[in-house]
């Protein structure tokens, strides 16, 4: 038997009829429709992957102010800060050390932010790892560190832009999620459940801030450090992918996705045109299936 297309598990989850792989032109950085021209943007885990060659290229390309970026270690920050100023000698370039799960780590982001900029529009939560095993034999240790990072440091990363934010000032949030938050991958139950998590809280912070947008975007399978060795086939994404779709999803046009979770394999045009359907229907949404309530028995 052949082995299954590149595209094989995208078409198995897709939403529009069209998929991508690779950046296409209405979520071209360089759109001026994406533009970000006065823009602070905010990045955790910028040091590799995706935080640094999708994102951080990606939100330079398309103009914005000041690029915020944020690692465990600094040196590599240096690098990502180069990468930068290499596509946009304007930007400004803010490297901060932060270590997402230590409070005292991510208020330091936070003030050093306030004290450049006042304030920041768009906070992407890209920090995050992947520990692998089964329930039944994965330490209890390894399966909750997952939950450290990825939990608990969205947590407090999205807690301390919160407050800079408050109730007036309007933000938009980009979460780091994954298709496996949605499907039930044998080994990966530490994982698929943090970055459940992730789109649950989300869906609390776009309740309790109206004047924030929050988003948790699956952003395809690409040959990063975490990719598991069953989907190293299929990982034939674009890091230009991944971060096209960010800058769109950080301006007006996907405020109607907000507390939702997308794909970036996603056609970003088909989304637009069922913007409707998607509102009124409440899809996009994490829930649970069935018809509750008395009234289904009157």
């Amino acid at each position: 038997m052949s082995a299954p297309p590149s595209d094989y598990l995208i078409r198995q989850s897709t939403f529009t009829r069209t998929t991508y792989q690779d950046e296409y032109p209405t979520i071209y950085p360089t759109n001026p429709e994406n533009s970000q021209t006065g823009k602070v943007i905010v990045i955790t885990g910028a040091g590799k992957g995706l935080g640094r060659h999708a994102f951080a290229k990606s939100f330079a390309k398309a103009g914005a102010k000041a690029i915020v970026i944020s690692a465990r270690k600094e040196a590599i920050l240096e690098e990502v800060k180069k990468d930068i100023l290499a596509i946009n000698k304007d930007i400004e370039v803010l490297a901060v050390p932060v270590d997402v799960t230590d409070k005292k780590s991510v208020d330091n982001l936070w003030a050093k932010v306030k004290e450049n900029y006042g304030t920041a529009d768009v906070l992407i939560n890209n920090a995050g790892i992947l520990n692998s095993g089964g329930v039944g034999e994965i330490s209890a240790d390894d399966w909750w560190s997952d939950f450290e990072t990825n939990v608990r440091g969205t947590f407090l990363v999205s807690q301390g832009y919160l407050k800079l934010l408050g109730k007036e000032k309007k933000g938009s949030i980009i979460n780091l999620s994954s298709a496996l938050a949605l499907v039930t991958m044998p080994n990966t139950s530490s994982y698929g459940l943090s970055k459940l998590a992730i789109l649950q809280l989300q869906k609390f912070i776009s309740t309790e801030y109206p004047n924030v947008f929050a988003v948790g975007i699956h952003p395809g399978i690409l040959m990063t450090d975490i990719v598991a060795e069953s989907l190293k086939p299929f990982a034939k994404d674009t890091y230009e992918l991944t971060g096209g779709f960010a800058v769109w999803l950080s301006t007006e046009q996907a405020s109607f996705l907000n507390g939702r979770y997308v794909s970036a394999n996603w056609s970003v045009d088909e989304l637009v045109e069922r913007k409707e359907e998607i509102v009124s229907e409440g899809k996009l949404l994490v829930g649970i299936k069935g018809e509750f309530g008395e009234q289904q028995f009157a």
